[in-house]
């Protein structure tokens, strides 16, 4: 449940089954996020926001809410753009190289540019259309060639290197950039 409220912007609210107490934290949005325990009522969330107000402005450091919504601006445009060429520049490395996968996922992961999961379907960061296309592509054929091996052994980055010579040198200049958006 995302509370909007005139001081913090948009909260992320999370009712967690296990929780027994209401806990405050920094999303990796940066925006403000509690944990309550999952029968909490909405009326209860908002009361224990405005009780806390001080005590989160003096021990949480928080971003604007006016960052926020630019963050999230830049988020819903990197992924469209994401979602109009991720897909079908990962469909034509698996034609041409003779991958299958079976489902393509987009995300918007902090730490990852992709993943590939054992049942085949492959997940790629929006974040990577902010970087060179070079990059992308590298990206996208290393997580094809988990459909093949999915460790990182010998075998899987020789078959990496087999459609990306220089793969190293895109492994290495993939580090400057950041794949959180």
């Amino acid at each position: 449940m995302i509370l909007s409220d005139s001081e913090f912007g948009d909260i992320i609210v999370r009712k967690n089954p296990l929780s027994r107490s209401v806990r405050f934290s920094v999303a990796p949005s940066g925006r403000l996020q509690m944990s309550v325990p999952q029968h909490t009522s909405d009326f209860l969330v908002k009361r224990f926001l405005n009780t806390n107000r001080a005590l989160i402005r003096e021990k949480i450091p928080l971003s604007d809410p006016t960052t926020q919504r630019a963050r999230d601006a830049k988020k819903k445009l990197l992924a469209k753009k994401a979602r109009a060429y991720l897909p079908y520049r990962l469909e034509y490395f698996a034609t041409l190289y003779g991958y299958h996968y079976e489902r393509c996922r987009l995300s918007h992961a902090a730490t990852r540019w992709g993943s590939c999961s054992s049942t085949g379907t492959i997940s790629l960061n929006i974040g990577l259309m902010q970087v060179p296309p070079i990059l992308r592509d590298y990206v996208i054929l290393h997580e094809l060639a988990h459909l093949h091996h999915l460790d990182h052994s010998a075998a899987f980055w020789a078959e990496v290197g087999a459609h990306d010579p220089r793969y190293k040198e895109h492994r290495a200049k993939l580090k400057a950039f950041s794949p959180g958006v």
